[in-house]
């Protein structure tokens, strides 16, 4: 009886002195830390073997175009082609401001690269120009991710912790659909975000390229009496031209004779949406940070031309990477729709453009 009471007594004093450690002290919390940095770490490694895997791919395409250093091209080339936003606070001209240090930036990558890798063609370069650019936001990514465990480290941030561990499997899920996206551009595959500029290929029939901007071209077609205008980024290199400029330039070239524009567009899916679903909408179908979405905004506006968009749904993950038999299944459904919006909005002996918006990469 007596040892029962003991043992009673005993688990008492636990029991208060364990309630008082949990409520009194910031043992509770140490744990949590302990616990989530735990899990961080093990993430930061994944992410530090999929940037240093991004880097062996990098390289081992630099050395198929017989680069003399590909390592010291790739650190070379990393950190060192960022972008500082313009002044904001005074919007005068700011998408005029914003074209140019977008244009600047592209251009020093440009140079860069055919410095680098002066023997390789267009097409081989434009593709080098992504792998880096890749390589750069496996990077980016990995140094951020430290940055705020560092952060939650030096401070006991607990809360801090537990949002970044929150976070990682998406950062991590990114992270790994950037180095597969790379197998893509090395081999000159196309891509989910080429979906706008497969169904311009699919429109174009047998009509001859014109170069119209930068890495941009147009094909005049006809569809039913009506006459079609397809732009796209020429391809078959990564690069998505300037389809901004080239709608300006052709609506002008039209003098406003247009009766409608139509931009197809990849665009980014909710979870609960099927990949290679389409749809028809109203707007600008175009996902850039604005100069070339205002511009095709701004000739549509000047003549009052209707603009339509059509877009073919995918994830992020899908986006980057090989396109996949739902995306082009997705493809073929807009180009029909395409047609059926000609044919039913525009009236036979008027003009259309379609604008194939996207990566074209693998897309002649």
């Amino acid at each position: 009886m007596d040892g029962s009471n003991d043992w009673a007594s005993t688990l008492l004093v636990i029991l208060i002195l364990g309630s008082f450690l949990l409520n009194f002290t910031d043992i509770p919390q140490k744990m949590q830390l302990w616990r989530y940095s735990s899990y961080i770490r093990k993430k930061i490694i994944q992410l530090t073997e999929i940037e240093d895997e991004g880097r062996r791919k990098v390289i081992k395409y630099l050395n198929r175009l017989n680069v003399e250093n590909p390592r010291k091209v790739l650190e070379g080339f990393v950190d060192n082609f960022f972008l500082i936003s313009p002044v904001n606070i005074e919007p005068t001209d700011i998408i005029k401001r914003l074209r140019h240090l977008i244009r600047n930036r592209d251009e020093s990558i440009r140079r860069y690269v055919e410095e680098n890798i002066p023997n390789a063609s267009l097409v081989q370069r434009q593709n080098a120009e992504v792998l880096l650019e890749i390589s750069s936001v496996l990077t980016l990514i990995n140094k951020i991710v430290k940055h705020y465990f560092q952060l939650g480290v030096k401070y006991n941030n607990w809360i801090l912790m537990m949002q970044l561990a929150l976070e990682l499997q998406q950062v991590v899920k990114l992270a790994k659909a950037y180095d597969d996206a790379m197998d893509a551009f090395m081999a000159g595959m196309p891509i989910g975000d080429g979906a706008g500029p497969l169904v311009a290929f699919y429109l174009k029939g047998d009509a001859k390229p014109v170069r119209i901007a930068k890495e941009t071209i147009y094909y005049e077609t006809s569809l039913d009496g009506r006459k079609v205008y397809i732009i796209k980024a020429e391809g078959p290199g990564s690069t998505v031209g300037w389809p901004g400029e080239a709608v300006e330039k052709l609506v002008n070239m039209l003098g406003g004779s247009v009766s409608r524009i139509i931009t197809v567009d990849a665009a980014l899916k909710l979870e609960s949406e099927k990949t290679g679903e389409v749809a028809y909408g109203v707007g600008a179908a175009i996902g850039d940070p604005g100069p070339e979405k205002i511009a095709i905004e701004r000739a549509a506006s000047r003549y009052g031309i209707p603009l339509d968009a059509v877009v073919i749904k995918m994830s992020n993950e899908e986006a980057i990477n090989s396109m996949t038999k739902q995306v082009l299944e997705g493809v073929k459904k807009a180009v029909e729709i395409v047609k059926k919006v000609i044919r039913d909005k525009v009236p036979e002996s008027g003009s259309v453009i379609v604008v194939g918006i996207g990566n074209t990469v693998g897309i002649a």
